[in-house]
C-alpha cells in the first residue's frame, strides 16, 4: 500500500505530482539580510517550489570552547580549523531575519519553512505557521526534538544521511507516535560536497518499502545527474543548496547549485518525472507516423499473372504497405491473379481475389 499524498503548503506530494523543488539558503547570506532576500528573489526565478532555512543561534546549537572536539580538526573539511561556534556565527540565520524572509517568499508565491535545531526553535517557527519542519541529518538522534516538531501536527521531513537502518527506524516512530501523519524520508550523503558514486540512490525504494513513506533527496553534489536519476527512483521532493555564485566564496558554496543550475534542475526533474508515465506496450498517437515506415513485403520485379512467387521476387522494404514480413513464407509458392510491377506492396488479394 502506498501512503497517501498530501500537501506542503500549497504543493501535493506524492509520485503523481512533479517533485517539490525546494532551495536552501543555509549560510550563503553573507550575514547580509539584504543578500538573502536577494537570494529568495533569484531562487523564485529559478522556478522553485520552496525556501528553506536552518534555525538555530551559536548558543542554541554548541559551546564557545576554543579547544578539544569544538574545533574542526578533519583536515578534509571545507570549514577545517574553526571551531564550531565561529563556524555557526557566520552560517546562521538570524531569528529577526525571518519574518522578512518567510514575508518575501509569501509575496512570491513561495513555500518557506525552515529545520528546526533545537526545542526553542520550533516554538519560535510555530509563531509564523510554518507549513512542515525538516529535521537535518545529524539531528535524526535527537529523538526530543522529532517529538516536539511532531506534535504541531504538520508535515515532517527527516534527512538520514550517515543513520543506520536501525536509527531511522526510531526516529520514525518517534515522530509516528508524537503524531506525525505525514512523513517524507530523504536520502542524504552527509558529506559536503560528496560524490555521486557515494549517493547510493537504489536506497530510495528500499527506504521508501521498509517505512511505507514519501522519499525525497537531499543531494550535496554539484551533479544535476543526482537528482535527476532520484526522480526515476521515486524522489518526490530534490532539497539542494543555493547560492547566487559559488566563486563568492559562500560558507557552503562549494557545493552549492547557482540560479541558473537550478533552473535546470526545475526543468530536467519535471521531464524526468514526466517520461516515468505508466507501464505501456500499445502504440501511441505521437508514434503513428513512424510506425507507418514499419518494413513490409515488396515485390521488387515485374511479374506476370499465373506466375509462382520465388524469394527472389520478394523483400522485406520499408514503408508499412504490404504484408508483415513474418508472411513471407506463406506468400512464397503461391501464384498470382493478376501481373504486378516492382514496388507493388504484396498483399492477400493478389493471390486470392480477396
Amino acid at each position: 500500500m502506498k501512503p497517501p499524498e498530501f500537501y506542503i503548503g500549497h504543493c501535493p506530494i506524492g509520485t503523481n505530482h512533479p517533485p517539490m523543488i525546494v532551495a536552501e539558503l543555509s549560510g550563503n547570506h553573507h550575514t547580509s539580510l539584504q543578500r538573502a532576500l536577494k537570494m529568495v528573489e533569484a531562487a523564485k526565478k529559478s522556478g522553485v517550489t520552496a525556501i528553506k532555512l536552518q534555525t538555530y543561534t551559536p548558543d542554541t546549537i554548541t559551546l564557545n570552547i576554543h579547544e578539544g572536539d569544538f574545533v574542526i580538526r578533519d583536515h578534509s573539511s571545507l570549514w577545517y580549523g574553526k571551531t564550531l561556534y565561529d563556524l555557526y556565527k557566520e552560517a546562521y540565520t538570524p531569528w529577526d531575519w525571518h519574518k522578512p524572509i518567510f514575508d518575501r517568499c509569501r509575496e512570491l508565491g513561495l513555500i518557506a519553512f525552515s529545520s528546526p535545531f533545537d526545542e526553542t526553535a520550533v516554538d519560535f517557527l510555530e509563531s509564523f505557521d510554518v507549513p512542515c519542519y525538516k529535521i537535518a541529518s545529524l539531528e535524526i538522534v535527537d529523538l526530543p526534538l522529532i517529538r516536539k516538531a511532531a506534535a504541531t501536527g504538520k508535515p515532517l521531513i527527516l534527512s538520514t544521511g550517515a543513520a543506520s537502518l536501525e536509527e531511522i527506524a526510531l526516529a520514525v516512530e518517534t515522530a509516528r507516535n508524537a503524531g506525525c501523519k505525514h512523513l517524507i524520508l530523504l536520502k542524504c550523503t552527509l558529506a559536503y560536497p560528496s560524490t555521486p558514486s557515494d549517493c547510493h540512490l537504489r536506497t530510495i525504494p528500499h527506504l521508501a518499502e521498509s517505512f511505507n513513506t514519501h522519499i525525497g533527496l537531499s543531494d550535496h553534489t554539484l551533479s544535476l545527474g543526482v537528482p535527476i536519476a532520484s526522480v526515476a527512483l521515486g524522489a518526490c521532493l530534490i532539497e539542494k543548496h543555493f547560492t547566487l555564485s559559488r566563486a563568492d566564496g559562500d560558507v557552503d558554496g562549494p557545493f552549492s547549485l547557482e540560479p541558473h543550475e537550478f533552473t535546470s534542475l526545475v526543468e530536467e526533474s519535471r521531464k524526468a518525472w514526466e517520461s516515468l508515465g505508466t507501464i505501456r506496450y500499445t502504440p501511441l498517437p505521437s508514434e503513428k507516423t513512424s510506425l507507418s515506415h514499419r518494413p513490409s513485403l515488396f515485390f521488387i520485379a515485374d511479374l506476370e499473372a499465373g506466375t509462382a512467387v520465388e524469394e527472389g521476387h520478394i523483400k522485406t522494404l520499408r514503408p508499412n504497405s504490404g504484408l508483415a514480413p513474418k508472411e513471407l513464407p506463406n506468400v512464397i509458392g503461391k501464384q498470382l491473379l493478376c501481373p504486378v510491377k516492382k514496388g507493388t506492396p504484396v498483399a492477400w488479394h493478389l493471390f486470392n481475389g480477396k
